[in-house]
């Protein structure tokens, strides 16, 4: 991987993670997350519209408008899920067990559907990323949970995980179809129109992880989310056009660890002395991978 993917790629894991903390302690997660993705899209759309005309109005191609259509039915769903676990559970679950379930299913798409191809290096520090994300979250614990709530919070940050893996690997092949900022404005509409529209039903969906939450959105807090996400995702599409989806997307999740201390440390879940060992040498092997990835990729 050269050294502007990877910049690109940290710098996003760092924007990945604090619009997540603010999801989490939001009221109402999956209405904040509307707010956010209506008002980045005000904010992409216009910019694209200039830089499209100012550039000669080039050629956008179908196939790419399609999978950014794609992506953004994807991303959609994403929120809802995330939303609802983040409603269910705790950060230092929810964010890891999504975050580290993707880039299992990320490897195999990448190689097995996509055709890329690791170097041996490359192979081991995907591997050490992999164990080290496994050691931190351990999310067998919570998929044997005896409380009810945390096992909903595993089950739909498993379907968030699906959800991730699907939408990078479609962001890979789109994001070459066409300059990264031009995509990322056709998802964002999608997703943006999408969300709003499940906003609008809510009231009228049964299930409480979907139910809204009245008087619980702060403004201010879901239009930085959305900034965040906004930006975060143009890094890692910019990445994605210059590097193979089998590395960006497992170092793309290095994210986790800041969220997973961010819940510990500051939200004050509670953890046992054995757990934060196995965090923090969780934590070193992410690190190492991520060296050995930026190193042989």
């Amino acid at each position: 991987m050269d050294s502007i993917a990877l910049a690109c790629v940290l710098v996003s894991a760092f924007m990945h993670a604090a619009w997540n903390i603010l999801l989490k302690t939001a009221g109402d997660p999956l209405r904040t997350a509307t707010v956010g993705m209506v008002a980045a899209s005000l904010v992409v759309v216009p910019a694209v519209v200039v830089g499209w005309i100012v550039l000669g109005q080039p050629a956008i191609p179908s196939t790419g408008i399609a999978i950014g259509f794609a992506s953004g039915l994807v991303e959609i769903a994403y929120f809802v899920f995330l939303a609802a676990a983040y409603r269910r559970g705790d950060l230092s679950i929810v964010s890891p067990l999504a975050r580290g379930s993707a880039p299992l299913l990320i490897v195999v798409v990448g190689i097995v559907l996509l055709g890329e191809r690791l170097s041996a290096g490359a192979a081991v520090g995907v591997g050490l990323l992999l164990i080290g994300l496994l050691t931190v979250q351990r999310p067998w614990r919570f998929l044997r949970a005896a409380n009810a709530g945390h096992r909903g919070a595993a089950g739909f940050a498993l379907l968030t995980g699906l959800t991730i893996a699907t939408y990078t690997s479609l962001d890979r092949v789109g994001s070459q179809q066409m300059p990264p900022w031009v995509y990322a404005a056709i998802l964002w509409v999608v997703g943006a129109v999408g969300l709003g529209m499940i906003d609008l039903a809510r009231p009228r969906l049964a299930g409480g992880a979907f139910a809204p939450q009245a008087g619980s959105l702060d403004l201010r807090r879901a239009i930085v989310a959305g900034m965040l996400t906004l930006a975060a995702y143009l890094l890692v599409l910019f990445a994605l056009s210059r590097a193979e989806v089998s590395i960006v997307g497992p170092l793309r999740e290095s994210a986790v660890l800041i969220t997973s201390a961010y819940g510990v440390l500051r939200l004050r879940e509670a953890v046992t002395r054995r757990e934060v060992g196995l965090r923090l040498s969780g934590s070193s092997l992410v690190l190492l991978g991520a060296a050995v990835l930026a190193i042989a990729g």
